[in-house]
């Protein structure tokens, strides 16, 4: 929107040519059966990403596309196979970039990068199960120009794997954590107990028999005894990565407001009130 209205004034556009171009940063039409919100970014900060699960492989692949090509990047989840071979069929042949997230992707535009936020995530998965929805957590983090690092295959049976990496992790002092983890869902209480950083933890559909499914994992970090940790749905790699964006954000502004706070002289004294001449 700000480039719009600096065109505007630049006297690049007519007044006409920027109220359409405004409109269609708020909602755009595709189809007449789906509505991209291309001021979701301007609005909340976050990009739209398009479930790709019950949309068919062209409509979802239409869709990815288009916000690439109208935002600069265009995110795309829960891509199957029939999926990638369309999605990888229009961007060749829109001649943008695809960066494959495992099961998600992040289209980008040639040249195209998101404002840099002064901000880190980190993400810790238990197992290398839990990859696919890490990585949906990083595309999020990436695509909100958040610096980000990944952890993987630091699950509890071997506690001895997770001392030096979550040490590490805790001196690059990320602003937020999110642990992802199936079986028991043990890691993120974990994790929470063991730092004063906001942790989110994403219950993973991963394990067998009876809660198998993820229950037992969504169930655990519901019931987790470190206070503060908050629990998304199932694999809700998007849901968990975009409230890490929000968090993550959030806090670098609030530092930039305090530095600049800090650095601004302070407002000058008031003057104390003049006497009155006094009466003869």
């Amino acid at each position: 929107m700000l480039s719009i209205l600096r065109r505007y004034r630049a006297g690049e556009l007519s007044e006409t040519e920027a109220e359409h171009l405004l409109r269609r940063t708020q909602l755009e039409e595709l189809a007449g059966q789906a509505h991209l919100d291309l001021g979701r970014q301007a609005r909340r900060g976050l990009p739209e990403v398009v479930l790709a699960a019950g949309k068919t492989p062209p409509d979802a692949a239409r869709l990815t596309v288009r916000l690439a090509q109208e935002q600069g990047q265009g995110l795309a989840s829960r891509l199957s196979a029939e999926h990638w071979s369309e999605l990888e069929a229009e961007v060749g042949a829109a001649g943008l970039e695809l960066h494959r997230h495992v099961n998600a992707a992040r289209v980008l535009r040639p040249g195209f990068s998101p404002a840099t936020v002064d901000a880190r995530i980190a993400v810790i998965t238990a197992g290398t199960s839990d990859l696919a929805v890490a990585e949906e957590v990083r595309m999020l983090a990436l695509a909100g120009g958040i610096e980000c690092r990944l952890v993987a295959d630091v699950g509890v049976a071997g506690l001895h794997r997770l001392v030096a990496p979550l040490s590490r992790l805790l001196d690059w002092e990320p602003d937020v954590i999110v642990v992802a983890a199936g079986m028991d869902g043990v890691l993120p209480g974990l994790v929470a107990g063991l730092t004063d950083r906001p942790v989110i933890g994403v219950p993973v559909s991963t394990g067998y028999g009876l809660g198998g499914g993820g229950e037992a994992a969504l169930l655990t970090m519901l019931q987790s005894c470190s206070t503060g940790l908050v629990t998304v749905n199932l694999d809700n790699g998007v849901g968990a990565g975009a409230a890490a964006v929000l968090i993550a954000a959030r806090a670098a502004r609030r530092g930039a407001e305090a530095v600049e706070r800090r650095q601004s002289p302070p407002p000058p004294a008031p003057r104390p009130p003049e006497k009155a001449a006094p009466q003869l």
